[in-house]
């Protein structure tokens, strides 16, 4: 995980609070004027928060066989095609796999304390389960079910059988032994997506394939210089958060 990085030199946040306070002096006297920042930022992006990355390769919480079925799941909800490369090759599986190592996986930062009881669709999740064990649970009855069913493991599947169980599933025709089907697509289909969209620091989206696909530029640092050129193609290339240190204004 990376750690916060010192304050560089440059603007600092005391000049930034100082020019706010004489913005809103001036807007009090009836002449406010927009004030402009110069030089660098005297502090790097999430120097303080930093993005919860794992540099190690491998998978860190899928066994060989849980990864072999996530490649598998989001291949085909994502399927290669003339757009993009497929959910596997996107990274989408890894994505996952660093979610449910981190603190996503054991719900750190929700209240999990009970009771637990049924709520509402409006009230939202209300299972005692964090996405680890969600995972577990569900890789591990889906492949009992496949083998019940069709005497191989979901990864060994044609894509058209694996199709038609993961449409069983949404739509609750297939009934999992020990654990919620429906629950358990809705929980992958979600991750995937995130993993296809989310920027490539996590794990997902590799070479940054699904923004160059819609055209979203990344996390750059600042667009005054572009805000008025409308119905015009910028041509501007991607930038993950990896790459905010190194991006200047405009890039």
């Amino acid at each position: 995980m990376r750690k916060p990085s010192p304050t560089s030199p440059g603007v600092t946040r005391r000049q930034v609070l100082t020019w706010s306070t004489g913005a809103l002096a001036a807007t009090a006297s009836g002449v406010a004027k927009a004030v402009t920042l110069t030089g660098a930022p005297g502090w790097t992006p999430f120097s303080d928060n930093p993005p919860e990355t794992f540099p190690d390769a491998g998978w860190l919480f899928f066994t060989d066989e849980e990864a072999a079925t996530v490649e598998a799941i989001v291949d085909r909800l994502i399927p290669a095609d003339e757009l993009s490369m497929g959910g596997k090759e996107a990274g989408c599986a890894v994505f996952i796999d660093r979610q449910l190592q981190g603190f996503y996986g054991t719900f750190e930062r929700l209240y999990m304390e009970g009771p637990f009881t049924e709520g509402t669709a409006q009230q939202g999740d209300q299972s005692p389960l964090v996405p680890r064990e969600r995972y577990r649970k569900g890789l591990a009855a889906l492949n009992k079910h496949t083998h019940a069913t069709q005497q191989k493991a979901f990864r060994d599947l044609t894509p058209e059988q694996q199709d038609e169980i993961l449409h069983g599933l949404e739509k609750g025709d297939i009934k999992l032994e020990g654990y919620d089907g429906e629950a358990f697509f809705a929980q992958i289909l979600i991750n995937t997506m995130e993993g296809f969209f989310a920027d490539p620091i996590y794990g997902g989206n590799k070479d940054m394939v699904s923004w160059k696909m819609i055209g979203f530029p990344g996390a750059r640092y600042d667009y005054r210089d572009l805000i008025e050129r409308h119905n015009e193609d910028l041509k501007l290339q991607p930038v993950s958060i990896a790459d905010l240190s190194n991006t200047k204004k405009g890039a």
